[in-house]
């Protein structure tokens, strides 16, 4: 099997969790600019709230844009875009995070949630931020694993939404509805997402060879403008 035969369902798995939050952000974005209203009407927000915008707004940029940048294939061939998209998936990263936190702290919880989930929610904000900034610094001291490992932990945390579709619905369907149960079943999707990176950043890479000569001198010049 082929290496392109083999990448393929990563960059497909990460664009179907990652068309979920962003059609339904997309969604509600024009109903609150005035258009049809494909989704429930929210009562917590009128007109165009800047913290609901800037969430909606941010979460699709780092959806689409991780994307590509956790694409290895991609991310070799396009090093100086990747370096570039970088910087705009920090600034993206710390929106999504910051109005995730303004969002929990300052309007009310959307009803049929409790305790739970605003205290899961604020922990999970935090946690991004932290990712990303760890992220950001290690690229800077030229540390790519760890620079790696840390921006994989928050786009997972990112795709949290994505994977709350399923475990909703699987949950609801075979343990019932309530307060609890729902903020469990949305607890439980950022804990799948964190569970499935940390396996890809502790798994071994495949068919990787140390380089030499002149092929090894290459790889470091494109690791430093990768790091800059």
């Amino acid at each position: 099997m082929s290496t392109r035969e083999r990448s393929w369902p990563v960059p497909v798995a990460l664009a179907a969790l990652s068309a979920i939050p962003v059609t339904v952000g997309t969604l509600r974005l024009v109903q609150l600019a005035g258009g049809p209203s494909a989704l429930p009407a929210d009562p917590r927000f009128t007109g165009l709230p800047l913290a609901l915008v800037l969430h909606i707004v941010g979460s699709a940029t780092y959806a689409l844009l991780g994307l590509l940048q956790l694409v290895p294939r991609f991310r070799r061939r396009h090093l100086t875009w990747h370096r570039r998209a970088g910087r705009v998936l920090v600034v993206a990263g710390l929106a999504v995070a910051g109005s995730a936190l303004w969002l929990t702290l300052f309007y009310d919880a959307h009803p049929g949630t409790g305790p739970l989930l605003y205290a899961v929610r604020l922990l999970v904000a935090s946690a991004m931020v932290a990712f990303v900034v760890l992220g950001f610094s290690a690229v800077r001291r030229r540390d790519i694993t760890a620079h790696r490992a840390w921006m994989i932990r928050a786009y997972a945390l990112a795709l949290g939404a994505g994977t709350q579709a399923f475990t909703e619905g699987f949950g609801q369907a075979f343990f019932g509805t309530g307060e609890l149960r729902g903020d469990l079943y949305k607890a439980i999707g950022w804990l799948l997402n964190l569970a499935v990176a940390e396996l890809v950043i502790r798994r071994p890479g495949r068919g990787r060879r140390p380089a030499r000569g002149g092929r090894a001198s290459r790889s470091r010049r494109a690791a430093l403008v990768v790091q800059r």
